[in-house]
Parts: C-alpha cells; structure tokens; sequence
C-alpha cells in the first residue's frame, strides 16, 4: 500500500516529456512537408513541359511560353535544361530536367539547410518532319 502511495507525481514528468517530443515533431512535420510538396510541383512542372514538347514537336517558344505559365501557376522558379534543341522528329527521345534550391530552416532560422531539388521528365516527339 505504501508503494502505491509513493508514485504519484511520476506520470506527470513523463506526460510533459512526451508532450515536448511530441511538439518536435510536428515542428519538423511543418518545416519538412513544404519541401514534399515542392518536389510534387516539381515533377508535375517537368511532365507538362515534356507533354508540350512532345505535342509540338521542337523545343521552342511553345515550350518556353508554357513554362512561363507553369512557373506562375506554381510560383517555382527552376533551371531548365533540354537534351535536344529545335524540331525533334518523330519518335525521337529527349528529356527535360529542372532544378531548384530550396532551404529547409530549423527551429525558428537557428540552422537552414539548403536542398537542391531534381526533376527529369523523358518523352518521345509526335510530330514528323518531311
């Protein structure tokens, strides 16, 4: 009986420690998801681009214009690289790849991290060139 008596303030330091492990965590969540979701932009940005290369035919300045949308749209600001410029002829491959930084920063700017984020879309042309 007496032993039962002697623990009673033991679950509340261990209810507080698990409440300020718990708030870390979901402090990282926050600072940590925005880069995920960064990245799913990213990779939907590549994909149009390719499809819009791919319906053209050439890397130009339809490819250009619909970059300029997609960068409004999403308010992302990537490097763009082709591995073929102009006409791309029929069932010929090329790939875009985009690249971004982005800074994860920890506990209120105590540290920033910066993330160098990739993206790679490969398609085939759809348009025959005489």
């Amino acid at each position: 009986m007496n032993n039962i008596k002697n623990n009673r303030g033991e679950s509340y330091i261990d209810t507080a420690v698990l409440v300020l492990c718990a708030m870390l965590v979901v402090a990282l969540a926050v600072k940590v998801f925005p880069i995920y979701i960064a990245k799913s932009q990213l990779d939907t940005f590549a994909n149009e681009l390719c499809r819009e290369a791919e319906i053209a035919g050439r890397v130009g300045s339809e490819t250009s214009a619909r970059a300029q949308v997609l960068r409004e749209k999403t308010g992302l600001d990537p490097d763009i690289s082709w591995s073929k410029t102009g006409k791309i002829q029929l069932n010929e491959e090329f790939t875009v790849t985009l690249s971004m930084q982005a800074d994860i920063g920890l506990f209120a700017g105590f540290r920033s991290f910066p993330v160098t984020l990739k993206s790679k879309a490969a398609g085939k042309s759809e348009v025959y060139y005489k």
